[in-house]
């Protein structure tokens, strides 16, 4: 689950790159969402992974 947290996290940096550098306003909100929801998946998935 950690691999999937931190996939998703390099695509959303990625795309927050994208959007804020070269597509307009509406990719960039995507990208920004995006980018909140994988860095609460991957603070999630640390504290899960240093449980087991």
């Amino acid at each position: 689950m950690l691999n999937y947290a931190v996939t998703f996290l390099i695509i959303a940096l990625i795309a927050g790159i994208l959007g804020f550098g070269v597509i307009a306003g509406t990719a960039a909100s995507i990208a920004k969402i995006l980018f909140m929801i994988f860095i609460v998946l991957f603070v999630v998935s640390l504290v899960r992974g240093k449980r087991a």
